[in-house]
């Protein structure tokens, strides 16, 4: 074999391989991407795929179960509300009329079931998303 041929052919497979790899990671990142969603998108969000919902806790929408682990709230934007279900320990900062953004699905009926609950740091944080949803929910509802 020349060695014009087998610089063509090495570089052939370095093309398929990379091809391949992009591939393989593309894959991989699809399952996985989670898509962040404010309470007034929740009719278009898909049911059963793992996204993220953010907006603020609605007071008075706090209720924890007998059980002691799962617990009830509403995550509201000003617009619209959607119920949430979370089972685990809730973070230390947690608590009616804070930020917050749940990891999990939508359900069939208009719930949503997190896996995860971030809570915001302070008094004057809402995650950047969020912060956003709720400016233009705002403007729109003006």
């Amino acid at each position: 074999m020349s060695p014009k041929r087998q610089r063509m052919t090495l570089a052939l497979l370095a093309v398929v391989a990379i091809v391949g790899a992009v591939l393989l990671a593309m894959s991989a990142l699809g399952d996985e991407a989670a898509f962040f969603y404010a309470p007034a998108d929740a009719a278009s969000a898909p049911t059963g795929k793992p996204v993220r919902l953010g907006g603020m806790v609605a007071a008075g929408s706090v209720r924890r179960a007998p059980d002691g682990v799962t617990i009830r709230f509403t995550v509201t934007d000003g617009k619209a509300s959607v119920p949430v279900r979370f089972a685990g320990i809730v973070p230390d900062l947690f608590r009616e009329g804070s930020g917050v953004v749940a990891e999990g699905r939508f359900v069939p009926g208009g719930g949503f079931v997190a896996d995860n609950l971030l809570a915001k740091h302070d008094e004057r944080y809402m995650p950047p998303q969020v912060a956003g949803k709720m400016h233009k929910s705002e403007s729109i509802a003006k």
